[in-house]
């Protein structure tokens, strides 16, 4: 049965669900509410019993007080039978509370934190962060590491689901069993409500001196994070040239890192710092003062033994939430500078987007026209001016000419990897900036001069362009690039052999022409009409 139960929260909020815009809102509020409000049932659910959990906790220290008022005034002998007599059906109801009310709200907001918004909405928040990301142009991606934007993408999901959390397990919980508490204490004596409310006020003037200059400073630290993240990455993925280069690896270019990011992070947790003590300081002062006034209320006898207790064990227990929010203070505005810094990155336009009016690439021919284009990577100077170039159908065409005269920007430009500053590029009559970008690299086939593979199976570096092909098409176009017999000879380090061998990071358990055939028989796998190599 219960496994019926996990699985009915565990669908409740889809992971990958795609919404008609995948680019968020640059602002804070309007970066959570995209998210947010595709899992609002589930927030609002999360809500509600976030503030029915207060008002159990602070009925509790009721009880406790109500008990100790029972005992004290418990007519005769003391006994079972009469205490049943005086207090039994009020007995009873505190136990049903304790033991079922309790146990349900408890079990309740269990489910809802642990099966719906952890593996749902934080992964929605990933997996549509990631999809928005992975659309934008390749001059996005070339001007930032890639493992900072991975680190920036991976943590928006955890950041936004944390601060969600934050704010409804700890602020909303502490919001609602603060005004029960003055609910409760004012009952008592109006002048104690007063004090808790020059308590909690004291507090929130604390807490706006701090919290601006603790926000920048925690977005500050986030981006230096993600910054020494990104070197780390850099390093690893080009090791091989840092042990041939470097005799220390790449020491001094991480070791920097580390200095701009201690540089970040320690004003901000002296600021933490800071913040603690002086709400330390406070809440010792208002545990005194609320405790002698309750003292002086019983010796005037305005007040019983067990009024007393209920205000001690609801104002001691304040203490501890004051103290648990200070303490997620720390981690509440680390992920709200998370999640700045990654909204930066994120909620970024696409660069390069296909016209409300782009058609499918139809290819008859191949024929490719290049006509006057010109581009210098925003520079206004240099690279390709003036450019014409016709490719007929059937011809073999080669480009020749010193390193950086364009070749390769050419082919990226082909590709409609950057639009072009002025000129046109045209396949069979067809503009490329007016074709949707997917069918126009559906129809062209390339083997790159820096040959590309990913960490997964030869199969699927082959079947990239293909996912649907069988394995004996794999096969046939490997051995058409003849670099079936090699394959077969591979083995990885967790033993899987041939085609289900992993090839490394970008390739690196493969020789720079086991690299290239691989990749040859890709685009014949693809079959593409036309070919750039």
């Amino acid at each position: 049965m219960m496994i019926a139960v996990y699985r009915w929260f565990e669908n409740w909020v889809y992971p990958f669900r795609e919404p008609a815009d995948l680019r968020p809102p640059v602002s804070v509020s309007g970066f959570l509410w995209h998210y947010v409000g595709q899992a609002k049932v589930a927030f609002f659910a999360m809500l509600v019993i976030g503030g029915i959990a207060p008002l159990v906790e602070a009925g509790l220290f009721y009880f406790v007080g109500r008990l100790v008022d029972i005992l004290d005034q418990l007519p005769g002998e003391r006994s079972w039978d009469a205490l049943w007599t005086a207090a039994g059906p009020e007995l009873v109801f505190m136990a049903a509370v304790v033991l079922v009310v309790r146990t349900i709200v408890v079990g309740l907001a269990a489910l809802v934190d642990e099966q719906t918004i952890t593996p749902g909405f934080y992964n929605l928040v990933r997996w549509q962060a990631h999809r928005h990301v992975s659309r934008q142009s390749y001059d996005f991606f070339q001007n930032d590491f890639a493992g900072r934007i991975a680190t920036k993408v991976w943590q928006a999901g955890q950041a936004t689901g944390d601060l969600m959390e934050s704010f409804i397990e700890v602020v909303w919980f502490m919001v609602v069993y603060t005004a029960t508490t003055l609910v409760l204490v004012a009952g008592l004596d109006l002048r104690l409500a007063v004090l808790v409310v020059i308590w909690i006020t004291a507090f929130g003037w604390l807490a706006r001196r701090y919290l601006p200059a603790i926000r920048k400073h925690a977005e500050q630290t986030a981006e230096a994070g993600s910054m020494i993240t990104g070197r780390f990455v850099d390093s690893y993925s080009n090791v091989q040239t840092l042990k041939l280069f470097s005799a220390d690896g790449d020491d001094r270019y991480i070791r920097s890192g580390f200095d701009i990011y201690l540089d970040a992070l320690r004003p901000f947790t002296r600021r933490l710092t800071g913040v603690r003590m002086a709400l330390t300081t406070l809440s010792g002062i208002m545990i005194t003062a609320i405790a002698c006034f309750a003292v002086y209320l019983w010796i005037e006898g305005s007040i019983t033994v067990g009024a007393v207790a209920f205000t001690l064990s609801l104002v001691l227990r304040l203490n501890m939430l004051l103290g648990r929010l200070m303490m997620q203070l720390n981690s509440i505005l680390r992920n709200l500078g998370v999640l700045e810094n990654s909204k930066a990155l994120i909620s970024q336009p696409l660069g390069l987007t296909d016209t409300p009016d782009a058609k499918e690439l139809v290819v008859t021919g191949g024929r490719i026209d290049v006509n006057n284009v010109e581009f210098h990577y925003g520079k206004g100077f240099g690279v390709l001016n003036g450019i014409d170039l016709v490719v007929r159908p059937g011809e073999k065409v080669g480009l020749v000419g010193p390193s950086g005269a364009g070749k390769t920007t050419l082919a990226n430009l082909i590709l409609r990897l950057y639009d072009l500053e002025a000129g046109k590029i045209t396949i069979d009559g067809q503009d490329v900036s007016k074709v949707t970008q997917n069918s126009l690299r559906a129809n062209i086939g390339v083997v790159s001069q820096d040959t590309a593979l990913f960490h997964r199976s030869l199969r699927d570096n082959i079947k990239l362009g293909m996912p649907e092909a069988t394995d004996a098409e794999v096969i046939a176009a490997a051995k058409k690039a003849e670099a079936h017999d090699f394959i077969l000879d591979l083995r990885d380090n967790r033993d899987r052999q041939g085609y289900e061998a992993f090839v490394g990071e970008r390739g690196v358990k493969l020789s720079g022409g086991q690299r290239q055939r691989v990749a040859i028989a890709r685009v014949f796998l693809k079959d593409a009409p036309i070919l750039i190599l």
